[in-house]
């Protein structure tokens, strides 16, 4: 006795969805593997080709019109919660190139040095936005931790308790640029990761 199989269009309804998901996956991974890659040599293709493959990832979780498995919305939990935590700063760093055109000078301590005039009418260096690349790792923990708790009101708390803490170092210009366009681009890289599993756990 032969056992029946499924035709075929019942076949791909039921396989397909499963294929979608392991699929978004493999994109977080790889998008993971190029920030890791990136991480202690700055190299700006890897940094677009990890933003397309969470892209590619992003629309692939769109298309099944069933929720994931249990398995499978943990795995992509957990990938999605390191690609935003480790991700936002090279991203950040590469956003900020772009738009400063590489002008501001970093200091040692993940800030950036700027000028000031001084009592005399000299000018002196100072270092503002100093633990910059530390407090950005929290704040996208925290930016992807509140949208995955499917509690994205967690952001304005966020952003008003970042915008207190850096408040006074924000009297030079290039220090309020990098506050503003740093602030955005990491909170908006941690949103895209974890709305790929927010996608994925319905």
């Amino acid at each position: 006795m032969t056992m029946a199989w499924p035709p075929l269009p019942v076949l791909f309804a039921q396989t397909a969805p499963q294929a979608l998901w392991v699929l978004a996956l493999l994109l977080l991974l790889a998008s993971l593997g190029c920030i890791a890659a990136t991480l202690r040599t700055p190299r700006r293709p890897l940094v677009y080709a990890a933003a397309g493959l969470l892209a590619a990832a992003f629309v692939v979780v769109l298309i099944p019109a069933q929720h994931a498995p249990l398995a499978v919305r943990l795995l992509i939990g957990v990938v999605a919660l390191a690609l935003a935590v480790l991700g936002g700063w090279p991203v950040s760093q590469l956003v900020l190139a772009l738009a400063t055109r590489s002008s501001v000078e970093p200091s040692a301590h993940g800030g950036i040095l700027v000028r000031a005039m001084t009592a005399e009418g000299g000018t002196t260096t100072r270092e503002v936005l100093r633990g910059g690349t530390t407090i950005g790792l929290l704040e996208r923990l925290a930016a992807a931790g509140t949208i995955m708790a499917g509690f994205p009101e967690g952001l304005a708390v966020l952003i008003a308790i970042k915008g207190v803490g850096r408040f006074t170092e924000l009297d030079e210009a290039e220090a309020r640029e990098r506050f503003i366009i740093g602030t955005l681009t990491s909170v908006i890289w941690a949103c895209a990761c974890a709305g790929v599993f927010r996608i994925v756990a319905g």
